[in-house]
């Protein structure tokens, strides 16, 4: 007899891990509240990239997994996935306080420190692609369009997704009920560790920017910056805010101001500002991915849903074994 599973969530995370358990052979059905657009996931820039999310152990496992699963799927156009260069500038040869960095094996006086998360990918120190900063990181990142990629995913669940508000996991039938629901946990698990972070999104036509790299800069941690290419658009950020829980987010000009001046400031020629859209992500000091009864919780992605979550996925699917 199948196992019957019930995913609550149906972001990312929650529809990644309903199609890695139904490949397992589970009998799985989604639920969720949001789906498609109206989700946190659709706001994402949905760049592969471990950017602020634990533990720093299994991170990269998760990343590189997760990694090789969207270049796989990037054979097929309909998907929204692409293969870009990335770059995380960095012109300075010492770690820096909380910049998520390392010493490299072998590495000293004159050797630069490389991102924790170079553990998922191999990295190189390059000459950066725009101006005001001499160096960066570069590696090869997977970038979906979540407005074709969570349709798509969708579209191949056995069983519709059922929309409506869940109440308590516990009342949730099925052998095991999986918790995808980010922000949500916070009451439903419930788990205080889960905060929400504020961002906000520029989108802007791509003018005269090269639509096969992405940019990152997160020297100055307050500041942080990035440019995702979209086939027909520039993704622009950004920022992560701690935010009241229950409140909803609300534009900033300012920030708006600040993400275009930077954007000018490395030189990216960017087109005409499209919209601004601001979203919740749900963070937690590290990923909860445990079992408890017949709760499995999988949630606390941050702003790395799209990093890691066929890796999560898998192991959501090794503890549903045992």
């Amino acid at each position: 007899m199948e196992v019957q599973v019930t995913v609550v969530g149906a972001g990312v995370i929650g529809l990644v891990t309903a199609l890695t358990l139904e490949e397992r052979g589970l009998d799985v059905r989604v639920v969720a509240t949001s789906t498609g657009a109206t989700t946190t996931s659709a706001i994402a820039g949905a760049v592969w990239f471990p950017y602020q999310v634990g533990p720093p152990d299994k991170v990269p496992v998760w990343a590189a997994r997760t990694a090789a699963w969207l270049t796989g799927l990037a054979a097929d156009r309909d998907t929204g996935i692409d293969i870009l260069t990335g770059y995380e500038i960095d012109d300075d040869h010492a770690p820096r306080a909380g910049a998520g960095h390392h010493q490299a094996p072998g590495a000293g006086a004159g050797h630069p420190a490389v991102p924790w998360w170079a553990a998922a990918t191999p990295v190189e120190r390059v000459p950066a692609p725009v101006t005001g900063a001499p160096l960066a990181w570069r590696f090869t990142a997977p970038r979906a369009e979540p407005a074709q990629l969570l349709p798509w995913l969708a579209a191949r669940l056995r069983h519709p997704i059922e929309h409506r508000t869940v109440v308590a996991l516990a009342d949730e039938p099925g052998d095991v009920v999986v918790d995808c629901t980010g922000l949500a946990a916070r009451e439903l698990a419930p788990d205080p560790a889960v905060v929400p972070l504020f961002g906000q999104i520029v989108i802007a036509a791509p003018g005269g920017v090269d639509l096969s790299i992405t940019v990152t800069d997160d020297r100055v941690p307050d500041e942080i910056f990035y440019c995702i290419p979209r086939r027909t658009e520039l993704v622009l950020g950004g920022c992560s805010r701690p935010w009241p829980p229950g409140a909803p987010p609300v534009i900033d000009p300012a920030l708006t101001a600040r993400i275009l001046r930077q954007a000018a400031a490395l030189g990216l020629p960017i087109g005409d500002v499209i919209t601004v859209r601001t979203g919740l992500r749900p963070f937690r000091p590290a990923v909860r991915l445990a079992r408890e009864g017949r709760i499995v919780h999988n949630y606390g992605h941050g702003g790395a849903g799209f990093t890691l979550c066929r890796g999560c996925a898998e192991d959501v699917g090794e503890l549903i074994r045992t």
